[in-house]
């Protein structure tokens, strides 16, 4: 009995706090059914994953709340012409260099290209860097052409050039995913 006041006490404290802060998290606004690219067109450079024909992935309009401390996930992403990002960027239409600090947030820190050309500031591995946002990481749509065939972002992703991962001081072969804190600068 006393293990379930405490439970109910911490729940309704919870959500007193959610309340007070008017933090509301970030649910799946749908899904998507992957579709299996056509042979040769999905580019996997940099591990990008390659829709799944079938397989159901979730899309988010939001994100968390931008602090001066967001926790997201760094993932890599080729900018240029060719590379895993499909197309050019959102901000510019132009394509960018491996060797320029450049980033795509997901779709609900681009904030509707409220964020084209602005400096955020990346933490992680011990160190900072700034980096230019130029790009959305589409987590409303994927598995189609304009996506490289890929599947729609997750809500807490900043995918980085190359220029970023040397800049943090990761070591190529730990490059892929790693757990950040970002802001604007």
């Amino acid at each position: 009995m006393e293990k379930h006041f405490l439970c109910s006490v911490t729940i309704l404290l919870f959500f007193c706090v959610l309340a007070k802060t008017g933090a509301q998290p970030c649910r799946p606004s749908g899904a998507l059914r992957g579709k299996k690219p056509p042979p040769g067109k999905c580019n996997s450079q940099n591990d990008s994953e390659c829709c799944v024909q079938g397989k159901l992935y979730p899309t988010f309009k939001c994100s968390a709340e931008v602090t001066n401390h967001t926790k997201a996930v760094l993932t890599l992403n080729g900018f240029g012409r060719g590379g895993d990002g499909g197309g050019p960027s959102e901000c510019d239409n132009k394509f960018h260099s491996d060797d320029t600090p450049v980033v795509a947030l997901s779709t609900g820190w681009f904030n509707n290209q409220k964020r084209c050309l602005k400096p955020i500031t990346i933490f992680g591995n011990g160190r900072r860097v700034k980096a230019t946002v130029v790009d959305e990481c589409d987590s409303t749509v994927g598995c189609d052409a304009e996506h490289d065939f890929q599947p729609p972002c997750r809500n807490n992703i900043v995918d980085a050039s190359r220029a970023v991962w040397k800049a943090l001081g990761v070591p190529e072969r730990d490059w892929g995913q790693l757990d950040i804190f970002w802001s604007d600068s």
